[in-house]
């Protein structure tokens, strides 16, 4: 993700390059809500994101899913082995 805070200038332009950051994040594991996180403007470009959670199995789904300050959704996912 391009997590662009909107205060940057473009340097051909000079232009200020338009805000698009991760806003939301959520994660699940089987459905079960384990992860939500407000993002903003300090996040760097291509975030990296981990966390520890007790209790899942070899074999539990895993899903990440973010929204960002455009609207737009996307989501990840893996299974734990």
């Amino acid at each position: 993700h391009p997590m662009e805070t909107g205060l940057r200038k473009d340097a051909k332009t000079g232009q200020l390059v338009p805000a698009h950051f991760i806003q939301d994040v959520t994660a699940t594991i089987n459905g079960a809500a384990v992860l939500s996180a407000d993002f903003g403007t300090g996040i760097s470009k291509n975030p990296y994101l981990g966390f520890k959670v007790k209790g899942p199995k070899k074999g539990d789904k895993v899903v990440v899913n973010w929204v960002d300050n455009k609207g737009d959704k996307n989501s990840a996912e893996a299974t734990i082995g």
